[in-house]
């Protein structure tokens, strides 16, 4: 089964995303758990919630993929925005809970002069702090771009974080094709050997969701700017080549491409046109 989705606007509930969802044509979609530039989360309507949920069954939806706002930096230098960060986290998950089993993504953070090693190992030790047994949401690395002080942009440096996560089980990745992309995977003329290094790495078991989106830039330039499918450097073959991959066969893809809901509407149908051929 394939799952297809775009970004979508959380201020008017679950229901309205899912119904957006539906028109659409997609089976999955994301959203943030609040404002993308932080602050307060709306509190949560449970009739919207149990009304979200039968409809999702109802309509055969995929797992669907919230997204922390970008004021997010567990490794802060900066220990109020630490705090801050971490606070956020642990009011997400417990939130996420609400729609159980699905998933919740988040950009690991800047180190801001600290170093990699630090900042892995104070990016692990809040994942300690607010993971759960209980939970059922699986909170998920996403690979980065390698911009500035980025951690995140290697398989190396996120296999780092899982191996110092206790609860395995509640860990895993989001791969954006852009990010690995201008972070030097070059998936346009080697996918399976990037396939194959993920895995031997990090492990395909780990591999949760796909942020799906072409991009601007060179591979390797390290600049994280997204673009419509087929209209930049990875191209329309390669990202069809990425999509029709086995690896990736049952999981959310998330278009978070440059569009207005109408080209979203126009990727959803492109992408399930490859599916059909």
């Amino acid at each position: 089964m394939y799952y297809i989705g775009n970004h979508l606007s959380s201020s008017g509930g679950y229901v309205a995303m899912l119904d957006t969802a539906l028109k659409l044509g997609a089976n999955t979609f994301a959203f943030f758990t609040r404002n993308p530039r932080g602050g307060k989360a709306k509190e949560i309507d449970k009739e919207d919630v149990q009304k979200f949920l039968l409809k999702a069954r109802e309509n055969n939806f995929g797992k669907i993929v919230a997204h922390a706002p970008y004021t997010m930096n567990l490794c802060s230098a900066k220990e109020d925005v630490r705090e801050f960060s971490k606070n956020i986290i642990a009011d997400d998950i417990k939130r996420m809970e609400y729609i159980p089993k699905n998933y919740y993504n988040f950009h690991p953070g800047a180190h801001i002069g600290q170093g990699v090693k630090k900042g892995i190992e104070i990016i692990a030790n809040v994942l300690n702090d607010v993971l759960s047994p209980e939970q059922t949401t699986i909170v998920l690395l996403e690979t980065m771009s390698g911009k500035g002080t980025e951690i995140g942009k290697s398989f190396e440096e996120l296999r780092e974080i899982i191996d110092k996560v206790e609860l395995k089980d509640k860990i895993g990745v989001c791969l954006d094709t852009c990010h690995i992309w201008d972070g030097g995977y070059d998936i346009v003329n080697n996918l399976d050997g990037v396939i194959s290094e993920f895995d031997k790495v990090i492990g395909l078991d780990k591999l949760y969701a796909v942020h799906f989106n072409d991009s601007k830039n060179e591979c390797g330039s390290h600049k994280d700017r997204h673009e419509k499918i087929g209209n930049g450097k990875i191209g329309f073959e390669a990202m069809k080549n990425f999509a029709l991959h086995p690896a990736f066969l049952g999981l959310p893809f998330i278009l978070e491409t440059p569009n207005d809901m109408a080209g979203y509407a126009k990727e959803i149908a492109m992408f399930k046109d490859w599916i059909k051929k």
